[in-house]
Formats: C-alpha cells, structure tokens, sequence
C-alpha cells in the first residue's frame, strides 16, 4: 500500500505481544493482495481487467470497502472518488516526467472517472463497472482500512490498548494503562515546522488521519502541484492545505482527509459536520 505500518500495544508478555502483532501484520499482507493497484494479481486489478459491464464476484474485503467508498463519494459529493484510477496513473506519469499530462489523455481519463459507474449487487455479492476502461484507485481509503482490521485482530486476540499506524492514518483503541487516552500530535500548518507547532489531541477509541501536500509535492512551470489529485480536474492540488479528520473508524477518516483538501476548508468544514462523529481540523 505504498506506506510502512506500525503497532504499538500492550500486553502481559512479549511473547503474547509479538504473537499478536505478527498477526496483525498478516491481516494487513492479506489486505495488499486484495486493494493494492501496484500488484498486478490483486484481486483489485482482477476486477478492472473483467471489463465493463460484467460483474465481478468480490470477497468480503473488497465488497465492504468499495460499498463504503462509494458511500463516502456521495457524502463528498465526489471529493472522494475511487474510480480515479486513469488519473491517478496519468499523474504519477506527470510527476516523474515534470510535465502536464497531454490535454487529451486528461480528458479521456476525466471521462472513465465516475464513482456512479461502479454497481453494487448486494445479493449476488457482485461489483459491475459501468464505463470502458475505467480503473479503480483505493489509495486514499485502504491503508485506513487495514488499520482498522489490523487493530480488530488485535483486539479479537484479548489485547484492546493498541493503535495501529499506516502512514498518515491512525486506528486508535482502548487508552494505554494508567491514562484515558493515547496523545497523538498533530501537524497544524502546511510548512515545515518545529516540534512546538504540534498540538496534541488526546483520543481513544477512534481514528484520525492527516492529508496535505507538505512533502509529497512537484514543480512544474513554476506551480506547486500537490500529489493529491482533484477527481474533478485532474490535476494535483495548487493551493497550499493540510486536514486532519477525526472519525469512528480510520476506513472514514483516511478517505476523508483526502476529500476535504479537495473541497477546500469552507466545503469541508460545511460536509464534515454534516457527518456523525466526523471533526476536521484543517490547518491555516
């Protein structure tokens, strides 16, 4: 998933702890082969090699988090749109090469990008995707998710007081011993800054995740474009913004973080409330 993931936990032993956490890590190598769109076996990548139209029986894994994608694209009103694929290969293209892709490749990846396209057969346990060429991008919602079954195993193996880590994501559970809440530091402005500019909130049992341009970035004609890709245009990011979402489970807050940079602070800050157990702290 493009990302390193760490576990920190507590537990009677060391031996129950490495136990566990080799589990978990299991969990998450298991989760790659399911979502990964750098793996050309992924069941992922089988999916959008079945062509249009026809469905596709998914496992359980791929079916829940491409049903709760699709219902976050609509909350964001496409902000959050998987189906970004095409985009997000033809930018990978443009950041390597420092060079805007041609307008008319943009315009035919614009054109397969559509969360609406992909059908959902609850029954038959089936994915469908409507539109030719259409390719499907679970960056911005799996890492999330594999830390919140990460931090499931962990749980289900008696140890609560853990977090799991992926990247910018965090799955956070029951509060270390002692305490009533695990402190997490988060970044509050889009440049670099000293350790100070950090503020700690103090959660448990939730998730947080942190997207922003900061270091993933690249300069092209003198505009910063930032490695996050606006489903609507394209392009990457030129306006300079960093969110933290705060949620009931990282598989939200990991997909959202994502959605509020592309809407910008007063769309985000406006959806987010619209959003049970959802806070966005966007930084100035």
């Amino acid at each position: 998933m493009a990302t390193t993931f760490r576990i920190s936990l507590h537990a009677e032993s060391k031996e129950q702890a490495e136990a566990a956490a080799d589990a978990a890590f299991k969990r998450i190598a298991a989760l790659n082969a399911v979502c990964s769109d750098y793996e050309p076996n992924s069941e992922l990548m089988r999916l959008v090699n079945t062509g249009p139209h026809l469905p596709f029986r998914a496992s359980d894994d791929l079916f829940t988090i491409i049903t709760r994608a699709l219902e976050l694209s609509r909350l964001t009103d496409g902000a959050f749109d998987i189906t970004c694929g095409n985009l997000s290969h033809l930018w990978r293209r443009t950041r390597r090469l420092k060079k805007l892709p041609p307008a008319d490749r943009l315009q035919q990846a614009l054109a397969a990008t559509d969360w609406r396209a992909v059908q959902l057969d609850a029954n038959a346990h089936t994915i469908t995707l409507l539109k030719p060429g259409m390719l499907l991008d679970l960056g911005g919602i799996a890492k999330g998710y594999a830390a919140d079954a990460a931090l499931r195993v962990l749980r289900d193996l008696g140890l609560a007081r853990a977090l799991v880590i992926a990247g910018g994501d965090i799955a956070i559970g029951d509060p270390p011993p002692g305490t009533d809440a695990w402190d997490i530091k988060l970044r509050q402005f889009t440049k670099p800054s000293p350790e100070e500019d950090l503020v700690t909130v103090r959660l448990h049992n939730c998730a947080v995740s942190t997207s922003g341009d900061l270091y993933q970035f690249t300069e092209i004609d003198g505009v910063r474009y930032s490695h996050i890709v606006s489903p609507k245009t394209g392009l990457g990011l030129t306006e300079r913004i960093a969110c933290s979402v705060i949620a009931p489970d990282a598989t939200t807050s990991d997909a959202l973080a994502t959605a509020m940079c592309v809407m910008g602070k007063k769309r985000g800050t406006d959806v987010a409330a619209q959003i049970q157990g959802v806070t966005a702290r966007f930084a100035p």
